[in-house]
């Protein structure tokens, strides 16, 4: 698959890349999709939940009423999840929700939502640009010119480039990563999906 590179102006530089099918042309596999996404979200969660139980509410536990002849229910502690202000029954407990998934499963996940991103022309190249500081007019400025304002952008970097993440860092709706470092989730949240020219040869 070939597309063309673009400048930062939004015009047609000329030159043109290929994708390798072997990652951007293959039969997306949405199982593998789903269960790499499911990883990611899990790993963010903190799992720091929880409640008290019975044995952590603090209160008596003088027996609230003879075990019979009230004509009512027997009634323990007032420390009974039956009994307002007592422990809750069963609540949550802190917990690690990560799991683990096979390097390949994950690899074919992202090259699944590589393809996907392909197949529906959601992928577009630009050159290699760079800002000696932080600019976020000059970068807001790159993305009207390339149709983008508004719409969930990923960018992905050959490299690390502190400028360009920080001049991208308040612009609602962009994202800006690295080849080595792109997963299945970003790719699939984005609407569009922009390479720099040199991280191309990254994904092979």
């Amino acid at each position: 698959m070939e597309l063309a590179v673009l400048n930062t102006s939004g015009g047609d530089t000329g030159r043109k890349v290929t994708l390798a099918d072997s990652v951007f042309g293959i039969a997306p596999n949405d199982h593998a999709i789903y269960l790499d996404v499911k990883q990611y979200l899990a790993n963010q969660r903190q799992g720091t939940h929880k409640s008290k139980e019975r044995n952590e509410v603090a209160g008596s536990s003088k027996k609230l009423k003879r075990q019979k002849g009230t004509g009512g229910a027997r009634a323990g502690n007032r420390k009974s999840p039956t009994i307002r202000g007592g422990g809750r029954a069963f609540g949550p407990e802190p917990r690690d929700y990560r799991f683990k998934l096979n390097k390949k499963q994950k690899e074919l996940a992202r090259k699944s939502a590589l393809s996907y991103k392909a197949s529906g022309e959601s992928i577009s190249v630009i050159e290699g640009f760079n800002f000696d500081k932080p600019q976020t007019k000059e970068f807001t400025k790159i993305l009207q010119n390339l149709a983008l304002t508004g719409k969930k952008t990923l960018i992905v970097l050959p490299e690390d480039n502190d400028n360009i993440y920080l001049s991208s860092r308040n612009v609602q709706k962009v994202s800006v990563t690295t080849a080595g470092r792109l997963n299945t989730y970003q790719i699939m949240y984005a609407d569009v999906l922009v390479l720099s020219e040199g991280s191309v040869e990254k994904f092979s």
